[in-house]
């Protein structure tokens, strides 16, 4: 780790891309894997699969990383302009990595009309993460920001789930519960304090303005989201539904719903 960080810090940009890389693989790596019948005879189906089995991998890898830089290094919540520990720049780094991978593999695979909102997002993660790598301020607040990993992984999952059109088994039922609690405990309580922080120091913070953009577009975006997780989960409404179990307009509709 000593000797890794400060060759990471030298160039952040190659080591981002490095990490992109990385993910590129193990996104071949889990193409191996077996998938529901369904979800094979359907070529958009089959990718989003593929997309989110990649994208649950970082969930898992970057929350629990992220929870766990905060309980060793409290200062990582209070301090999140200039405070930082190479162990939290490397989990920025290897996650500014898959964020560059997956906004290549929407836009390379064809899926970027469909998938706007996402690459939007993308940017916005991109350009602030990569300020923090360039510059090494900020990067607490990207680990905190990386919070919303933990309710990413039964947001994967429940789209999964869906692909799989198991959305009437007992462990789909289950994961929506759990998932909505994570979402309001670390989304909508991560974007609630993160903007908080910026709105509250914002006289003195390097670049505030622009972070208080960003945070307020992606504010809006994750409020959106949330709507339409709850109509989607707990409010239905009666779309007509084909045998496969997918609504009209679902098929060609980047998960979110």
């Amino acid at each position: 780790m000593d000797v890794l960080v400060p060759v990471l810090k030298s160039h952040p940009g190659k080591s981002v891309l490095a990490f992109a890389l990385i993910f590129k693989l193990i996104h071949r790596l889990l193409q191996r894997l077996p998938v529901p019948k369904v979800v094979k005879q359907d070529d958009f189906k089959s990718w989003k699969w593929r997309n989110l089995s990649v994208s649950i991998v970082h969930s898992l890898l970057t929350g629990s990383w992220a929870l766990a830089c905060v309980l060793v290094w409290p200062e990582t919540l209070h301090n999140l302009h200039s405070y930082h520990t190479p162990l939290s720049y490397l989990l920025v780094c290897v996650s500014t990595g898959y964020f560059v991978h997956d906004a290549g593999d929407i836009i390379l695979t064809g899926h970027g009309r469909e998938s706007w909102e996402f690459l939007l997002h993308h940017v916005l993660v991109i350009s602030c993460f990569l300020y923090s790598l360039f510059t090494e301020l900020y990067v607490a607040g990207a680990v905190v920001a990386l919070f919303v990993e933990v309710n990413s992984v039964t947001l994967h999952t429940r789209l999964m789930l869906k692909l799989a059109c198991a959305h009437s088994s007992a462990v789909y039922h289950v994961n929506k519960l759990i998932n909505i609690f994570t979402y309001f405990t670390f989304r909508l309580g991560t974007q609630l304090y993160l903007t908080w922080y910026i709105v509250h120091n914002y006289t003195w913070l390097d670049h505030g303005s622009y972070f208080l953009l960003s945070m307020m577009m992606m504010n809006v975006m994750i409020l959106i989201y949330f709507s339409r997780l709850l109509r989607a989960d707990f409010f239905p409404s009666k779309r007509p539904v084909r045998q496969n179990g997918t609504s009209n307009n679902e098929s060609k509709k980047f998960p979110c719903d």
